[in-house]
Parts: structure tokens; sequence; C-alpha cells
């Protein structure tokens, strides 16, 4: 078997569960990563990678590698996807795919000239039942979607010490919580209910004005601690908390909130979905599972188990019922559908997973909320 040679650009936390991704795939082999010179020799090491670059160009110039991962901060997406494009290698990017609408629809249509794989990557779609809750919708198992509602709740800027690139608007855009992870919540639920937000009605809030950068490097999620002297005081002017109420293109209604400042909650995606035969609520912390509501017979707990999902759903499932699986296998499953793209040359005809297109739908979305947050108004998308 011919395999695919992957390089991973960008070796923080993504960067990383790109890499162990994969390594599960038996027809890709990672060949490189790209980092910065701090952590690149002691990362490609600690992973097993070959090779290992500080100049993102290298990889472009590497004729070895045909795909190439980007995990870097948002504001350097647009020019590395450009770039490697333009080098002929296919791009997963992860999401935001750019900072500005207008970049994301450039990526689209130099990705479609050049024929090349392109995907953003909104894993959480890659839940099995995510899959099954979308047949259960297409099917008319639901009935009429009325309403979702839901949140992406987070602690890992609960503090006024705790300190990321993403709170950098040079760096990550206008807009951090929407954009970070009320992105995910957006795509996952228009995937699943097959539905379009046509109006959206936002507001932000932004609790720490002021917080403590750390004046030595600090990775995502590690939790280190630093003394008083370690850090230095600097305006925020990214939301650390947004409710947007969406209107939908059936007439349905929906309200998501997201914080990055909600004590206890680690990494919770949370929906619940009103349709007029019967609801349905699903928690990412416990994804194995969805509850499903009706009015006149006893409601019941829906487990992941390939023998009872429908085909759809069944396909992303590796292990047997009562095994659970969770986060990076959703990694797995959508790299699964882009690879098997890759190797068939089968462009993004029909593509089973996120393009960049979807990429560009969440830039627009959240342009348009940012922009109603600023009129205290509805907006049109």
């Amino acid at each position: 078997m011919k395999k695919i040679k992957a390089a991973v650009a960008g070796m923080g936390f993504i960067g990383t569960a790109h890499v162990e991704a994969l390594r599960r795939l038996n027809n890709v082999e990672v060949t490189a990563i790209c980092g910065s010179k701090r952590c690149t020799a002691a990362k490609a090491e600690e992973l097993g990678v070959e090779k290992f670059y500080n100049e993102y160009s290298e990889i472009l110039e590497d004729p070895e590698i045909d795909v190439v991962h980007i995990c870097t901060p948002n504001y350097l997406h647009f020019q590395m996807a450009k770039d490697a494009l333009h080098a002929g290698k296919h791009v997963i990017c992860e999401k935001p795919l750019t900072t500005t609408k207008e970049e994301a629809e450039e990526l689209v249509a130099l990705a479609k000239e050049k024929g090349l794989v392109n995907a953003t990557n909104f894993n959480i779609r890659f839940y099995p039942l995510m899959h099954q809750l979308q047949a259960m919708v297409e099917k008319g198992d639901m009935g009429e979607i009325f309403s979702v509602n839901g949140s992406y709740l987070q602690d890992w800027l609960f503090y006024e010490t705790d300190y990321n690139w993403r709170l950098e608007p040079e760096q990550s855009g206008d807009s951090r919580a929407i954009a970070d992870i009320g992105s995910h919540w957006m795509d996952l639920v228009e995937f699943v209910t097959g539905l379009k937000v046509t109006e959206v009605f936002a507001d932000f809030a932004t609790f720490h004005k002021v917080r403590k950068k750390p004046l030595k490097p600090v990775d995502t999620y590690s939790g280190m601690l630093l003394t008083p002297e370690d850090y230095k005081d600097v305006p925020i002017h990214t939301e650390d908390y947004a409710t947007v109420m969406m209107r939908f293109g059936n007439g349905a209604r929906g309200v998501m909130t997201v914080s990055q400042v909600f004590a206890g909650k680690k990494n919770c995606l949370s929906f619940e979905l009103a349709g007029s035969k019967k609801s349905a609520s699903w928690v990412s912390e416990k994804p194995n599972e969805i509850w499903i509501g009706r009015r006149d017979t006893a409601n019941e707990s829906l487990l992941k188990d390939p023998s009872i999902l429908y085909p759809e759903a069944g396909a992303l499932v590796s292990y047997p019922g009562g095994h659970n699986e969770g986060f990076p296998d959703t990694f797995k499953q959508n790299f699964i559908k882009i690879y098997k793209a890759i190797s068939e040359n089968l462009g993004n005809e029909n593509a089973e997973y996120p393009t960049f297109e979807a990429g560009l739908r969440e830039i627009m979305l959240c342009e348009k909320i940012v922009e109603s947050n600023k009129k205290g108004a509805w907006v049109k998308i």
C-alpha cells in the first residue's frame, strides 16, 4: 500500500492531536512536523516523527509531502493554506479557516481552481451519535424542527491570570469565544438539523477587562502556575461570553450561549433539539448517549451501539456497544473520510467532511454575530 505522506504545522495541543489521529490511519504516514524553534526537535523526538522543520516553507518545498495540516494560530491560516494550495498540497485546516470572510472566499475559490482536497476540521460532527441524530432528522423521526438551544462552556480562561494567544485580536481575530467554540456549536447544529441560520441577535461580555499575561511561554490547558512578577497587565478586547438568539430558514428558533469563564465546565458542548414528533439532547462530555424525549410514552436513552444505529452513524463506529469512543476518535473518523477522497482522487466532490466552504460559512456567521453585538440589533445572514 502506497502511503499518503502528511505534515503537521503547529505543535500545540491540537497539532499533537492531529499527529496522533493520523497515526491511526493505515494509509497515512506523518512524515514531518513544523513549529517554533524552541520545541520542534523535542516534539519530533517525542512523537517519533522523522523530519522537523522550523520554517513552514520547508514543508512546501519537500516533494514527499502530499498533505499539510494547519494547526497554527488563526492569523496564520490564510497565507499558509494559500501557499500550500499553490504548492500543490492538499490542505486540512483548523477552524477558523481565516480571520475574515474575504480571505476565506479566496481560499474556497483557489482550492476549487487547483482541484485539491480541502477541509476545515469541525471534528465534533464525527461523534457517531451526531450522524445518528442527523439521520433521524432527515428520515422524519423528529418531525418538524421547532427550536434548538444549547451552549459551549469552558473554564480554561476562568482566572485573570489565564492567558493564551487567542486573547489577542491580532492573532485570533475580532471574536474569541464565538469564533473559537461558538463556531463548533453552529456548525454542528446546522449539520444535524440541515437548517441554516438566517438571522442573529447577539450580546457579548468581557468579564476580565484586564488580564495578566505571562512573561514565560505557557501551553494551552497546561495549568502551569507562575509567580506575580512573571506577569504583565494586558487590556482585553474580545469576549469571554456571548449569548446569540437565532432564526432558522424554516422558522425555527434557537439560542446559543458560549463562555470560556464557566467554572467546572472543562469542554462542554450541549444542545437540545425540539421537533414536532420528539425531542433530543446531547452533551459532549457524555458523547456516547442521546436523550430522546416523548410526550405520550416513556423517554429513552440511546447508547452508541453500531448494531442499533442507522447505517450512516454505524459507519463511524470502530468499537462494539459499551466501548466508549470520544474526542480523539472524532479526528480519526474525519480524517478517514478526507484521506479516502485524497487516495481515490475524488477531490471535494460529494465531500463527506467539512470543506473550506464550511469554514467560510462559520466565518460569515461569526462576522454577522459580531456586527449584531455592536449594533444591538437583529442582523440578517
